[in-house]
């Protein structure tokens, strides 16, 4: 496993960065910049969108016959972090979820009239999407076997009837991708189906409070009562909706924590520069022991977890599932996360905790990060699985 880059993605990392740096991070500190929901508004985000596409920063994560740079994983694990040193980064490259997992899917499985008709329009900016999947008790959530909404095929149509909860982004998406189950067969009983947000037969019960902040367009609560869906619309095939799942997911939560680690870094970032001149019983807070471990160990685990998220993009760019290489990734990133806010709160007092930084915002955001995607205790089920199956092969080194 040899981990450098090249420097033509270098030079891309590096104008990732200095556009964060110009023209995104003193956004940050304008009231102006924000909408309800805390997040960059959207009359802002257009302008800014089409500025970094105008200068080439624009859906690197898809191939370049589908509009993107074609990076790679290992390439987008570069560039991810560098994106999310701010809080609005990711949506403004076109690289926040869940339209970037959907897009990944998309161009992996759809079909070309698919492509041109449902990842184009994503790609280009034109619209947002939205991955439909969990459902309230007893329906399915991180079991995915559990799934209630139906998809019956009539016809040449399927009809969909069921509900869906906590949709990231279904207030505002236009496309959606919906896993339904398709017939009673435990291991081909699920499909994937494709809808714009016109067609009848379905509506958004509410917009779910959240600790916050939220993503544009929240996470909703989703009902179907009738919804009809051309089987044109199918996405790879019926009852193949676990391998769909399986294809947008795995590299999804590898994404969530390749941006977390940016979160990770900012937070540090603040923390430093704020314990530099902060003095205290005529000590700089830098100075001092206890500051010192605090900052050596979040930059050990920022650190641990860069190398596991990349040792996961590794493993995908080499066309392996990865799921082992991506839970320890998703289990250690989202709680370094979680800490480095926590830390750089405490670092900063009443100051962090306060809205005069961004740590108190990373903070309330930083907390779905152990539950998105699986939460920590099935990751970690997932873990000992290969355990069992593999033995003291878990450990194994990869031979050439």
């Amino acid at each position: 496993m040899d981990f450098s880059i090249s420097p033509e993605l270098d030079q891309l990392r590096q104008r990732i960065r200095a556009f964060v740096a110009e023209r995104i991070l003193p956004l940050e500190d304008d009231s102006s910049s924000y909408d309800e929901h805390e997040n960059i508004n959207l009359d802002l985000l257009d302008s800014l969108r089409k500025e970094a596409k105008a200068e080439g920063l624009w859906c690197l994560q898809l191939p370049p016959e589908d509009g993107g740079l074609g990076v790679g994983v290992q390439g987008m694990a570069v560039c991810y972090e560098e994106m999310n040193r701010s809080i609005f980064g990711p949506v403004i490259f076109n690289s926040a979820a869940p339209d970037d997992g959907n897009m990944i899917v998309l161009s992996k499985l759809g079909t070309p009239a698919q492509k041109e008709r449902w990842l184009k329009p994503i790609v280009d900016g034109d619209v947002r999407s939205a991955f439909v999947m969990t459902e309230p008790h007893p329906g399915g959530g991180s079991d995915p076997s559990m799934i209630n909404t139906t998809a019956e095929l009539n016809g040449d149509t399927y009809v969909v009837k069921g509900r869906k909860w906590f949709i990231t982004g279904g207030a505002e998406a236009t496309h959606f991708i919906l896993i339904a189950r398709t017939s009673a067969d435990p291991r081909r009983g699920l499909s994937a189906l494709m809808f714009h947000k016109d067609q009848p037969g379905w509506r958004i019960v509410r917009r779910i409070p959240i600790m916050g902040p939220e993503e544009h367009g929240g996470h909703c609560e989703l009902e179907f009562d009738g919804l009809e869906i051309h089987k044109d619309n199918l996405l790879f095939e019926e009852g193949r909706g676990m391998r769909v799942t399986q294809t947008r997911l795995g590299p999804a939560r590898l994404t969530h924590c390749m941006r977390w680690l940016g979160l990770a870094k900012r937070c540090v970032e603040i923390a430093r520069d704020y314990a530099s001149y902060r003095e205290g019983f005529g000590v700089r807070l830098a100075d001092r022991e206890s500051i010192q471990l605090m900052l050596g160990d979040l930059a050990m685990r920022i650190e641990t977890g860069r190398l596991l998220v990349m040792k996961a993009a590794w493993a995908l760019d080499r066309g392996e599932k990865a799921q082992a290489e991506v839970s320890m990734a998703k289990i250690v990133v989202a709680n370094v996360l979680h800490d480095a806010a926590d830390r750089a709160i405490q670092i900063n007092g009443a100051r962090g905790y306060s809205k005069d930084t961004r740590l108190e915002w990373i903070y309330r955001y930083a907390r779905q990060a152990r539950l998105v995607d699986g939460a920590d205790e099935v990751h970690k089920m997932v873990l000992n699985r290969h355990l069992n199956d593999k033995g003291d092969e878990f450990w194994s080194w990869p031979v050439q």
